[in-house]
This record gives C-alpha cells, sequence and structure tokens, in this order.
C-alpha cells in the first residue's frame, strides 16, 4: 500500500491536499503532520514511500526538517509545497536534499504529477527551476549576498523586509527574541547593511518580497 505523509500547519490545507492525493491514488494511506516536531516523529516510527511538506512551519522550517529527514532517511523522497515563488526558494530547497517544489497556487495536476515523478525515484523540477539551476553553474563568485545566508538567515531576512519586528519574527518562527536578534545582526553584518530599511529597499531590488 502506498504510504504518504502530508506536513502543513493549516488544517484546511492538509484536507485539500489529502483529497487531491486521494482521488488519484484512492488505495493510499495517507496521514497528516500539523508541524515539523510531528513529521520527524512519524518518520522515525513509521516506513513512507513519499513526504508532502510546506516549507513555513512553527518551530522548525521545513528546510530544517528536510535537512534532519535526509540525514536519517537520505532516500525517502520529500517533495516541498510552498506559497514562495520557484525563484526565492525553489533551487533552495533542492540542494538541501527535497526531491521536487510545487507552489500551492499550482494545478492540482501538477501536484500529482510531481508525486508519481517521486515514486518512480526522479526528481520534479519544472522549467523555471531547471533555469535557475543551470545559471548557477560555475557563478559562484557572482551569487548576490542573500544567497551566502543560512536557510534561517534567509527566513528572518524576509519576514524583516516584509516589514515584521523582532518579537513578531520570533513568535511566528518559535523562537527566543535574542535568537531572532542573533540572527537579525548575522544578516546584517554578512551583507554590509545598516538599518531595517536598507534590507527592504534590498530585498525589493532582488524581488525577495
Amino acid at each position: 500500500m502506498l504510504r504518504i505523509l502530508i506536513a502543513d500547519d493549516h488544517t484546511v490545507v492538509r484536507r485539500g491536499l489529502k483529497q487531491i492525493l486521494l482521488e488519484e491514488f484512492s488505495s493510499a494511506f495517507i496521514d497528516e503532520a500539523a508541524d515539523a516536531e510531528t513529521l520527524l516523529s512519524k518518520i522515525a516510527k513509521e516506513e513512507w514511500d513519499v513526504v508532502i511538506s510546506d516549507l513555513s512551519m512553527p518551530g522548525r522550517s521545513g528546510i530544517e526538517a528536510l535537512q534532519q529527514i535526509k540525514l536519517t532517511h537520505p532516500r525517502l523522497p520529500v517533495l516541498i509545497l510552498s506559497v514562495h515563488a520557484e525563484e526565492h526558494y525553489a533551487v533552495r530547497v533542492l540542494k538541501a536534499g527535497a526531491s521536487g517544489y510545487v507552489n500551492k497556487e499550482s494545478a492540482p495536476e501538477e501536484l500529482i504529477k510531481a508525486v508519481h515523478r517521486l515514486l518512480l525515484g526522479k526528481k520534479y523540477i519544472t522549467a523555471t527551476i531547471a533555469e535557475q539551476l543551470a545559471s548557477t553553474l560555475d557563478k559562484d563568485n557572482e551569487k548576490p549576498l542573500h544567497e551566502y545566508l543560512s536557510d534561517r538567515e534567509f527566513e528572518v531576512l524576509k519576514l524583516l523586509a516584509a516589514g515584521k519586528s523582532v518579537s513578531d519574527i520570533a513568535t511566528q518562527m518559535s523562537l527566543s527574541v535574542t535568537t531572532v536578534s542573533t540572527y537579525r545582526a548575522r544578516i546584517m553584518a554578512k551583507m554590509n547593511l545598516k538599518t531595517n530599511a536598507d534590507l527592504t529597499l534590498y530585498a525589493v531590488q532582488h524581488n525577495l518580497i
């Protein structure tokens, strides 16, 4: 029996994904996780054929969960599903070990196509992502500054640029204010920025928000 695990912090999204998947894989067993910790726990205790995970969840991010999954279950295919446009996160999550990336605004058929690809042991890469991957080859010296940030720092960067306060970000990411402030300081140092206004301007110029 095909076993699929869905991880997303929104119940409506999980139920919608489950319905879409059952229309294609009627005999599949599909389970849900509302956060990264539950996702990792279920993976540790049971065998799965495919994991479909949101990128932004409370506590650990989807990327952090992905990295942990790849340490313990390197052959388990993980499809990242996100509201973020491909150009913002796709290459980053593929480099972290994801088998594919699908935008939540995509048609249900694209999700099904991606799952079929993963079940065949292949990666699901759209034409847009393929172009991005090709453009990154042999161009490390030309990377924009935000490409040198860690995954967590990049998340904080986007939230700061969107106008979120440090305390708001701490609440959203289930981190302490001190930890978020440390991330902010690292971001500013790595990118040679002085103020949040500078950071927002950079994000706008590089289409990050």
